[in-house]
């Protein structure tokens, strides 16, 4: 009889290439991870994983252990979805891995929502970026992740999560108010000028980089922050110009700088579980109000 425990650290190795990383998702050593990969071994009779310097890598067997763990893991999921849905279901505590903007636009309405219609339901929220969010939900530290289309992302075929798209962010151009395109700026005019984004690694910074490469340049990103209220403050005072997804500013003082919409880039925000969970009945009241705040948002 194979070990549950075993498959999710097996897919726990998968995910993270290396023990230690999966060790530390799951919270145990090192040596527990190891001992737990040897036993599923024996269980199995077969090698499951092959080393690479630091990293390891699934054998054939270990790539076809892999999808049987994928799907039996999902049946687990949908066996605690209806027993809770049994017990009914009207309260406990969902964990939701966020972005910042995602916060404000749909989950904190999403959560006053809830508040009236399902009282016993609470909400806690982990604020991650969206190529965080994916990983903790995927490791158990979250129940939900709410994130961004971004390189490297698992795709919508990915076995292990079911997604429900929420909205199209589009980006707009943000200059200080008195740059000399500031009436007539499109992203091609604004080549020579020096950028100020998110960190490599942001899905953001992907986004924008990629959109200047489309417009024939290279962005010449010379300060570099996560948080929107500070690239805007930036260029407000005259050190660069920005494209920033258009729900990041919203409600935010924009003293000192211009705002001109331009066509192309946007960011594909989604909510994602892990696959089999769909009907958690803590879950389903949650998923929808996202999907009706999500759909009221007018982001175009």
């Amino acid at each position: 009889m194979i070990d549950t425990r075993r498959l999710r650290t097996l897919r726990a190795v998968a995910d993270h290439g290396t023990v230690t990383a999966a060790a530390a998702a799951l919270h145990l050593t090192p040596s527990a991870v190891s001992q737990q990969l040897v036993a599923l071994e024996h269980e199995v009779g077969h090698r499951l994983l092959t080393r690479d310097g630091r990293g390891v890598h699934l054998t054939a067997v270990g790539k076809i252990m892999l999808g049987h763990a994928n799907e039996v893991l999902a049946q687990l999921e949908r066996a605690e979805a209806e027993v809770a849905a049994y017990t009914t279901g009207e309260a406990g505590e969902v964990t939701v891995a966020c972005f910042a903007t995602a916060i404000s636009a749909v989950l904190s309405p999403a959560i006053a929502v809830l508040r009236s219609a399902s009282p016993g339901v609470h909400v806690r929220v982990l604020d991650a970026e969206g190529d965080h969010s994916l990983a903790m939900l995927l490791d158990g530290e979250a129940d939900l992740a709410i994130t961004v289309e971004y390189r490297g992302a698992p795709d919508a075929a990915d076995r292990r999560l079911s997604r429900l798209p929420l909205y199209a962010e589009p980006f707009d151009l943000v200059l200080p108010h008195d740059h000399p395109l500031a009436e007539s700026a499109t992203l091609p005019s604004l080549a020579s000028e020096t950028w100020i984004g998110p960190y490599p690694g942001n899905p953001v910074h992907d986004v924008i980089t990629f959109a200047c490469r489309q417009a024939g340049f290279t962005p010449n990103l010379a300060h570099c922050s996560d948080d929107f209220r500070a690239v805007v403050a930036l260029v407000g005072a005259g050190a660069g110009v920005a494209l920033v997804p258009r729900l990041a500013l919203r409600d935010m003082a924009l003293a000192g700088v211009v705002v001109r919409q331009t066509p192309g880039p946007e960011r594909r925000v989604f909510a994602a579980i892990r696959r089999g969970a769909d009907a958690h009945p803590l879950l389903r009241p949650l998923l929808s109000s996202l999907r009706a705040i999500a759909g009221s948002l007018g982001t175009g």
